[in-house]
């Protein structure tokens, strides 16, 4: 029996000196009678021979199709080379089944064998590797040797499996928008906090200036609002109308006084809402560069902020490829989908994608079937930048400038205008198809006396029967009612003699 066993350095061959021992030994005998020091390990296997690797790349193509269960080039040469000399008509041991199926079907003259006493010989040979190697007459690498190739395989396999690429890392781009989402409301409650804290002092001012940001620099540059007409707050007002309003207002103010430990305490919390505005500003940039460079396709047709939403939502670039147009329409409203499903009703037209810039520019009654085509752009759009090459130095963005194009021609074809779609071509300059536009025309077909029908005499007919009918029951009801009310006095006598009788009997 000869072991195909595969090591960082290369292929190599075992070769069982008894083979009537092994048949004989039960599986979980294996590893005790022949394995149990390094030198019954070797008396009882030797290397028959070994074939090195050509360079890391052959490696790493090798170990993969081992893990996938497929035979290598190099490995269906290697075995042929061995069948040609003394395999022929031997029984090779394989550690997985599926390799074993596919060496058979490509390596004729051998008897393939995967079963428990293969795994016990491969746990064996694992084991004392390097001194099965040193004993071997076969040039060999040394131990030293096969430990540095297995580092260097591991990493070089590892970053083939990952496709590791930085500027492709989606996990930055779903940590980013979701911190975003976490700021803005930090970010409001805290201004929140300030206006109305600040507000027992200089009440008029949270209707005066609407900005956050802007608030709070008017907070920290003045303090009290008997400051206000000696500061200048022209850096932090565009409008001077504004500055002059506020200015009027705190001279006429109705808030309270408040004491210094107050304005301190106020002005440290509008530091903190300035410094996450700033910090939020920043994120954002940041999280606009990660979108262009991991999906620009998806950035140029709905946005940085929907489509970051979009990935987080779906778990991953890849996760949101693999999902249809219909998918990604009402992503993010799956409760309301669930529901109207429950309950019968209406199902969801948009999800996260209605926050989209070209679903905002249609009238309410399209934004539904605009929705529905940028979905399919966007779902495209997704594929291309999951599955293009990332190592191309220039991003092909056609698929999103053509697909925008489209849903925007979409978009003015449905409020009326011209059904004209401005596209990219190779150059990159936009050129201007026109689309073949539908014009519905009134058919006019001709008119044939001879299929009227006359149900005139007919409807006349049923509708004077309909009111004998009536009043047949009418006459019925009255004539009840006749009866009821002659038999009532002459019920009404029969219970004035019954009484009359009582009385009889019983003064008797």
């Amino acid at each position: 029996m000869i072991v195909l066993f595969e090591t960082p350095a290369g292929y190599s061959l075992f070769k069982v000196s008894n083979e009537k021992k092994l048949a004989k030994t039960d599986a979980d005998d294996i590893h005790k009678k022949f394995f149990s020091s390094a030198e019954d390990a070797t008396s009882f296997v030797n290397l028959v021979s070994f074939q090195p690797f050509v360079d890391t790349a052959d490696a790493v193509s090798a170990a993969t199709a081992c893990v996938e269960g497929k035979v290598s080039k190099s490995l269906k040469s290697f075995l042929k080379k061995q069948v040609k000399k003394d395999l022929k008509g031997e029984s090779l041991a394989v550690i997985d089944k599926n390799l074993a199926v596919d060496i058979k079907d490509k390596v004729s003259g051998l008897d393939i064998v995967s079963d428990s006493k293969t795994m016990e010989l491969f746990r064996g040979i694992r084991t004392y590797m390097d001194e099965l190697l040193e004993s071997a007459t076969e040039a060999a690498p040394s131990g030293d040797d096969i430990r540095a190739m297995q580092l260097g395989l591991s990493h070089s396999l590892s970053r083939y499996k990952l496709k590791f690429s930085a500027d492709k890392v989606d996990t930055m781009v779903i940590q980013a928008v979701g911190l975003l989402d976490e700021l803005d409301k930090e970010i409001n409650t805290y201004a929140m906090r300030v206006k109305e804290w600040y507000g027992w002092h200089f009440p008029e001012m949270q209707a005066i200036v609407n900005d956050n940001a802007q608030y709070a620099k008017v907070v920290l540059s003045a303090g009290f609002r008997t400051n206000f007409k000696n500061c200048d707050f022209s850096s932090i007002f565009e409008d001077e109308t504004l500055e002059k309003t506020v200015k009027d207002a705190a001279e006429v103010s109705m808030g309270t006084e408040i004491a210094d430990m107050d304005i301190i305490n106020i002005q440290a919390l509008a530091e903190q809402v300035l410094s996450m505005t700033e910090y939020r500003i920043q994120l954002f940039t940041y999280l606009k560069n990660r979108m262009n460079a991991i999906a620009p396709n998806l950035t140029i047709l709905v946005g940085e902020l929907v489509g970051a939403r979009l990935i987080s939502h779906a778990g991953s670039l890849m996760n949101l490829a693999k999902q249809p147009a219909s998918t990604v329409q009402i992503l993010g409203a799956e409760k309301a989908l669930f529901r109207a499903l429950k309950t019968k009703h209406d199902t969801p037209k948009y999800g996260l994608i209605y926050h989209a810039s070209l679903i905002g520019q249609a009238a309410p009654k399209n934004k539904g079937k605009i929705s529905r085509v940028l979905a399919a752009k966007a779902s495209l759009a997704t594929r291309v930048d999951a599955l293009s090459d990332e190592t191309a130095e220039n991003v092909d963005t056609t698929i999103g400038y053509e697909g925008r194009a489209k849903v925007e021609a979409r978009l003015r074809q449905l409020e009326g205008g011209s059904g004209a779609i401005s596209s990219i071509n190779k150059d990159g300059a936009l050129t201007a198809k026109k689309t073949t536009t539908y014009t519905p025309t009134a058919a006019k077909p001709a008119y044939n006396d001879s299929n009227d029908v006359v149900i005139e005499k007919e409807a006349s007919d049923s509708s004077e029967k309909k009111d004998k009918k009536k009043k047949k029951k009418k006459d019925k009801k009255r004539k009840a009612e006749d009866v009821e009310d002659a038999e009532e006095p002459s019920s009404k006598k029969s219970k004035k003699e019954s009484k009359k009788k009582k009385k009889k009997k019983s003064s008797d």
